[in-house]
């Protein structure tokens, strides 16, 4: 996972800042809005109140005092106003503007499920590698392939804002051989069961139970459809 993030002392010009830079600084004041940081640029600089850590915050005063040394992030820089705004709570390394299909990220697996595995790549939330991406065979669960803390190369296949869902693949290292007919047929029906099964799994976390009994309907069917496409295939080379 690239970390995009640069740590650098006080840069002494405000124009040799730029977005999620890293800084050390000290607060000169206080104020309920927020506390202001000298970060070397000739003037002190924000960061608001609700960017002093996650979670809520009721005053300034309890999380910092005048005098504090800080690790400190550019988070909005005004040329013409000549104003920086500053977070404390680290950037993400990949933002939902930054992910667009066919992005490639070298990633962390965090979690395996029977439907597939998640992948950490410095985003707001793990991507996920459905279970029918990850071999030309059929596997039972990526457990067989994976554990979790691997690190694995992963490129974007859709990214759903909306829903905050990361849909990946891994990332191919050479070309795809052409598949034959009878790949081609079982695939089509292979994928309007995966399109069902992924509709049945778009829900929040929270229906984690109820995409893992739709998971359970289909899988056989998925096994039906990949033993078929297999059979089919071997018949079909040795004529």
């Amino acid at each position: 996972m690239a970390d995009n993030l640069e740590t650098t002392t006080a840069p002494g010009n405000p124009r040799e800042l730029h977005l999620k830079m890293q800084l050390q600084g000290r607060v000169t004041s206080i104020d309920l809005y927020g506390a202001f940081v000298d970060i070397g640029v000739g003037q002190d600089a924000l960061v608001h109140i609700s960017k002093i850590r996650k979670g809520p915050i009721n005053r300034v005063e309890e999380a910092l005092s005048v005098g504090d040394e800080v690790t400190v992030y550019v988070d909005k820089i005004d040329p013409r106003a000549g104003r920086v705004s500053l977070t404390m709570i680290k950037p993400l390394d990949v933002s939902w503007g930054d992910i667009q299909a066919g992005n490639v990220y070298h990633g962390t697996i965090t979690r395996l499920e029977a439907y597939g595995l998640f992948v950490e790549i410095g985003a707001e939330r793990p991507g996920m590698v459905h279970i029918s991406e990850l071999a030309e065979q059929h596997i039972r669960h990526p457990s067989e392939l994976y554990a979790v803390g691997d690190h694995i190369d992963v490129r974007v296949v859709n990214c759903d804002r909306k829903k905050r869902r990361i849909d990946l693949a891994l990332a191919s290292t050479g070309s795809e051989a052409e598949p034959d007919e009878a790949d081609v047929e079982g695939m089509e029906s292979f994928t309007a069961m995966e399109f069902a099964m992924r509709k049945a799994m778009d829900s929040s976390d929270s229906d984690y139970y109820a995409r893992q009994r739709a998971f359970r309907q289909g899988r056989q069917k998925q096994n039906d459809v990949q033993d078929d496409i297999l059979s089919r295939t071997l018949r079909h080379r040795r004529s």
